[in-house]
């Protein structure tokens, strides 16, 4: 009775850990493999879901860029033909006047009224001659945006 009490313990003991072990040993799956088939048939339908996306942004960004760059030429051009505005009064009011110092005997010919009559003609001159350059600009601008467009098609 004794023997088969403490084989009953030897196996209660050696028993015992079993439903420990058998979790223990449980295998769990975590990744699951693919096969490589599977792999490109995902990516490639990825890819035709994305590209179009992907295009589309480009040629936005594209368009953006180059709008960007005729924004910033026609700046560019504008900033320098209103320095060459701003220089132009200053050296035409001091050579208005030195005209009339320098060449005393036609400047004192003029009366009061065509005095100011030349000086409407000089401003005028001064406002056609910027009109012109003005246009001579756009014109460039205009040019380059069609040859632009012409080298993109």
């Amino acid at each position: 009775m004794q023997l088969l009490d403490s084989s009953i313990n030897i196996l209660d003991s050696g028993v015992s850990d079993y439903p420990r072990l058998a979790k223990v040993l449980q295998t769990t799956r975590h990744f699951e493999l693919v096969s490589e088939h599977d792999l490109t048939t995902a990516q490639s339908s990825l890819l035709s879901e994305i590209q179009p996306e992907v295009s589309t942004l480009l040629g936005r960004v594209e368009t953006y860029l180059d709008k960007l760059e005729r924004r910033e030429k026609s700046l560019i051009a504008k900033a320098e033909l209103q320095e060459g505005r701003l220089s132009r009064p200053s050296r035409s009011s001091y050579g208005a006047k030195s005209p009339g110092v320098k060449g005393g005997a036609p400047a004192a010919g003029l009366t009061a009224v065509e005095e100011m009559k030349m000086q409407q003609l000089r401003q005028k001159k001064e406002r056609l001659s910027y009109a012109v350059s003005r246009l001579e600009l756009q014109a460039g601008q205009r040019e380059r945006q069609l040859r632009k467009s012409m080298a993109a098609q």
